[in-house]
């Protein structure tokens, strides 16, 4: 059986929040679970649905509370400010208990911001199937891959015959009290203990992002130990230190992944300006099986994403990725991007920065390293740079490309007659030109905007001519 198909017969937790998504009025309590469980029949999901509703019960009448009761649903009380708080808490344990596959389900009109990012974190470590429901709009701000919303009063007229009639318990979240009687429930809520318990200990308001605490570098697991690594390196960002040896970048990396365990083979792509970088570490980084990409500063980062997509494609989980950039390390609208992808494969995630972000990125990562301090390398390590015979690893040259022309060479003549061509500098001219007019600034941010809120990797792309003019490009 599948990973998806295990998924769609195993626990469907739902937790939601009864002020953002309330039962409308005139509606039968008794037909939240059916609905829910019918909108998830039709994608085939047929496993047990345990649904969790939190809300300040106080003010939710007897006959809402008697109806979802008797169909099952775990009714909680919590105080409206906390309600998100304590919601994510229980999900966050409940997904501790409860190993994928299996899915969840958030009903709220607050998943953005804190939520959303911690949240998508945690799905790139262990993935579950996600699904949101909410009353107003969807939130723009979310890094999550899920696999589909729903606008919660659309959800409710989903309706089937049948809805069990098992009887759920109340929790007081604050008390920590647990009764099956609505009776019982309400007297509490409305007890002298129950008051003074909430004032002399209001329930915590602020979301507990629990992936904050987690640290940066971890030991390779098994799956990952010997798979394929491969390195994306911004060089305006990181650039090679003056006087430092180009050669000893690849070996550099290459202990760093060991002594975390890592043994796969490593390729590395340098995305960089040609003419930023002097000839003698081009040939350095070409000589050490460093690939050199130009590209100029107008499609850089696009360039960088785009290699991350085609690579990927081409070499399925489990691998790693590494991205040596400052820029996509602290850029919501780029690294929106590798984070879905992660969510969705078991892909694992290095980085490196030549400063340390201010705040955590969105990537989850299992190792991240300050540039300069991962660039030192021992003496001992050098070695596997010479010429080598017997067992010893012999390091294949690297190419040099252009990827404005998509053009490809081994050698540094070559490479530097291909940039000196009319055909290069037409292509240059034309895109540069392109590119700083604000028509295509404009445009290229509605591309990102797009694909950064359908939440899914840009379509599989050919590396043609023609993209690198935008032309055709209609999402």
């Amino acid at each position: 059986m599948s990973g998806n198909d295990a998924a769609k017969t195993t626990k469907i937790g739902v937790w939601w929040d009864m002020k953002d998504c309330p039962i409308p009025e005139g509606y039968d309590a008794r037909r939240v679970r059916p609905s829910i469980e019918k909108a998830f029949r039709k994608r085939g999901y047929t496993g047990p649905v345990p649904i969790t509703a939190y809300g300040d019960q106080t003010q939710t009448p007897c006959h809402v509370l008697r109806g979802l009761s008797s169909t099952g649903v775990a009714v909680t009380h919590t105080t409206s400010d906390s309600t998100r708080s304590v919601m994510y808490g229980d999900m966050v344990e409940w997904r501790g208990q409860n190993p994928p596959p299996a899915t969840i389900m958030i009903i709220s009109d607050q998943v953005e911001g804190d939520l959303s990012w911690d949240l998508a974190r945690l799905q790139q470590r262990t993935r579950y199937k996600l699904f949101l429901a909410y009353s107003s709009k969807p939130c723009d701000d979310l890094f999550l891959n899920y696999n589909a919303n729903w606008r919660w009063e659309k959800l409710l007229k989903e309706e089937e015959e049948g809805a069990p009639t098992s009887a759920a318990v109340f929790y007081c979240k604050t008390c920590n009290f647990i009764c099956q009687c609505v009776e019982n429930f309400r007297k509490h809520l409305s007890s002298d203990e129950h008051v003074l318990e909430e004032a002399i200990d209001p329930p915590d308001t602020r979301l507990s992002c629990v992936t904050k605490t987690w640290g940066r570098n971890y030991p390779a697991t098994p799956e990952h130990a010997t798979a394929k690594i491969h390195v994306l390196w911004d060089m305006d960002d990181c650039p090679i230190p003056e006087g430092y040896d180009a050669r000893l970048v690849r070996p550099s990396l290459e202990r760093a992944f060991k002594e975390l365990g890592y043994s796969g083979p490593v390729s590395i792509t340098a995305f960089a300006d040609h003419k930023d970088i002097p000839d003698h570490q081009l040939l350095a980084l070409s000589s050490s099986g460093v690939e050199f990409a130009h590209t100029p500063p107008w499609v850089h980062y696009n360039r960088m994403i785009t290699e991350f997509e085609e690579w990927t494609e081409d070499n399925p989980a489990p691998a790693t990725i590494m991205i040596i950039s400052d820029y996509v390390a602290s850029s919501e609208s780029t690294s929106a991007l590798i984070c879905i992808q992660l969510q969705k494969s078991n892909y694992n995630c290095f980085l490196a920065y030549s400063a340390r972000p201010f705040e955590l990125p969105v990537l989850l990562t299992s190792a991240e390293w300050l540039w300069e301090s991962l660039l030192a390398v021992s003496k001992t390590n050098r070695h596997i740079l010479q010429k080598c015979s017997g067992s010893e690893r012999v390091v294949e040259s690297g190419m040099l490309s252009c990827l404005l022309c998509i053009f490809d060479c081994e050698t540094l003549d070559e490479f530097k007659e291909h940039l000196s061509s009319k055909e290069h500098t037409k292509e240059d001219n034309m895109m540069n030109s392109h590119f700083q007019s604000a028509h295509v600034h404009r445009r290229l941010n509605k591309i990102a905007n797009y694909y950064h809120k359908a939440r899914y990797p840009p379509p599989k792309t050919k590396r043609k001519r023609e993209d690198s003019t935008l032309e055709g490009f209609s999402p």
